[in-house]
């Protein structure tokens, strides 16, 4: 993979954070989830290293936390872009040009093969099975926003249009 802008996650440097989570959740049953999406939410995605730090200080195993983040797709164990594209590619959306979408978002992101997130650290564009909104396909997410009936022509100016902001 390229290297990238994104820093490099350092427990000395998150002690703050990692304190706070910590100290939010480690009375409390079932901290699993919660204490993994605070990680995401504080820290873009889920350092391996945080994780460690908190399962260690819990006497929880490692791999419980891993285990999670890796069941649901609502996190990430990689640093992701400042903004994110989703594209749909389920049994309607696929009908209805999914891949082209896909295609169009790359080309427009100058993405390579297998590469999800630009060089520079702001857009990361996602494939996912399914959004659940099979009437609006095919469908977009862009940064939490869903953009249904979406045409490649349309997405690429929308991201011309955050690349401009960026």
């Amino acid at each position: 993979m390229p290297e990238t802008t994104a820093a490099v996650f350092s427990v000395e440097d998150a002690m703050d954070e990692l304190g706070r989570i910590y100290s939010a959740y480690h009375a409390m049953p079932g901290n699993t989830i919660p204490i993994l999406q605070d990680m995401q939410e504080t820290f873009g995605y889920i350092p391996e290293e945080a994780v460690n730090w908190i399962a260690d200080r819990l006497g929880a195993p490692r791999s419980t936390f891993f285990g999670v983040a890796t069941f649901y797709s609502q996190f990430n164990l990689v640093p992701r872009g400042r903004r994110i594209i989703t594209v749909c590619c389920g049994t309607a959306c696929h009908v209805k040009g999914a891949e082209k979408l896909l295609a169009r978002a790359q080309s427009e992101l100058g993405l390579p093969d297998g590469q999800e997130t630009t060089d520079d650290m702001e857009f990361t564009l996602n494939k996912v099975a399914c959004l659940g909104t099979c009437s609006m396909a095919p469908a977009v997410l862009v940064d939490r926003k869903m953009h249904g009936g979406m045409k490649p022509d349309v997405l690429a100016r929308e991201i011309k249009s955050m690349k401009k902001e960026a």
